[in-house]
């Protein structure tokens, strides 16, 4: 491991998700503008800020390891990225970059998985979901890992859309709005979809245990400010929908959309009764707002561009109900 970098006199200022992300070395985000739902401050630190910390950690899988330490603040730890604490109010990210591992990388992982918990920590309530804008209207896809949520916006990117946030996304109350934040501008695509959908080849992977690439994109393909959210497709899990051989949208209740949600939710280790009245609340909020739909269809590369079509004809429909 090494540590992020030596500290400068000023912190670099940066807008991601809505939130000033504050930085002692440069970042592939937008600068700063305007206003701001929170800050947190991401610091390079040196081996000793984790030494304690990694004896408290638990194996989660084969390279990743977590804690909460004394005082809420939070350990996280993956052997081929790097490493962070997260102070309990979640304005502090404290970080050290695994040698191995490429700079893409440890900013995919201090951008999303770190960063989810200083939101959570400060009363956001980000979802795991991938978004794409449609002529002027916010789409997002609900899915675990694995699920297909890049793979299909990436059809999208290729058919002349843009990319608003993939993985995390952070939305917030306007009017009788739900407004949906911008992400880092990348997309994170396994190598035959990266080649289809966007010419994309020889690009870093997310971590030394997976095929999947950090693909940059260019200013046409990415949104840059906050949409208004207008539908949201839980897309069902592959081994379900590979036993089905066509494309099907299906309306959820508000009840069915509230659960849908609520697991789509981050960091659900964090259970204190402050945290399961806000999800409650925000969960409920979004159910009773927005229409959410099963999404079900093969997964075949060669059907993305169906899937694609469908959604966008459903938008259209529903532009003129």
């Amino acid at each position: 491991m090494r540590p992020l970098a030596a500290t400068v006199c000023r912190p670099f200022r940066y807008h991601a998700y809505g939130v000033v992300v504050s930085s002692d070395v440069p970042l592939a985000l937008p600068d700063h503008a305007g206003a701001a739902l929170a800050s947190v401050e991401c610091r390079g630190a040196d081996e000793n800020t984790f030494v304690e910390a990694r004896k408290n950690a638990v194996c989660e899988d084969a390279f990743h390891r977590f804690a909460v330490l004394a005082g809420g603040s939070t350990y996280l730890g993956w052997d081929t990225v790097g490493e962070f604490t997260v102070s309990a109010d979640g304005h502090r990210i404290s970080c050290r970059r695994a040698v191995s591992a490429t700079w893409e990388s440890f900013q995919v992982y201090m951008l999303g998985q770190a960063l989810s918990f200083a939101l959570v920590n400060q009363g956001i309530e980000p979802l795991h979901a991938t978004m794409v804008v449609v002529h002027g209207q916010a789409i997002a896809f609900l899915g675990d890992s694995g699920h297909g949520k890049s793979s299909l916006a990436a059809c999208f990117l290729a058919g002349g859309h843009r990319l608003l946030t993939d993985d995390l996304l952070v939305l917030e109350e306007s009017g009788d709005d739900l407004v949906a934040q911008p992400g880092p501008p990348r997309i994170k695509l396994f190598p035959a979809v990266a080649r289809r959908f966007l010419q994309s080849r020889d690009l870093p992977t997310m971590n030394g245990a997976t095929q999947k690439l950090i693909v940059p994109l260019a200013e046409h393909q990415r949104c840059p400010v906050p949409v208004p959210l207008t539908a949201i497709y839980a897309l069902t899990a592959p081994v379900n929908a590979c036993r089905r051989s066509d494309v099907s949208i299906e309306p959820l209740s508000p009840r069915e959309a509230f659960v849908r949600l609520l697991r789509a939710t981050f960091n659900r280790r964090i259970v204190c009764q402050a945290r399961l009245a806000r999800q409650f609340a925000a969960m409920t909020t979004i159910a009773n707002r927005i229409a959410v739909r099963r999404l079900s269809y093969p997964r075949s590369i060669d059907r993305l561009s169906e899937v694609r079509d469908r959604i966008i004809a459903e938008s259209r429909s529903g532009d003129k109900s």
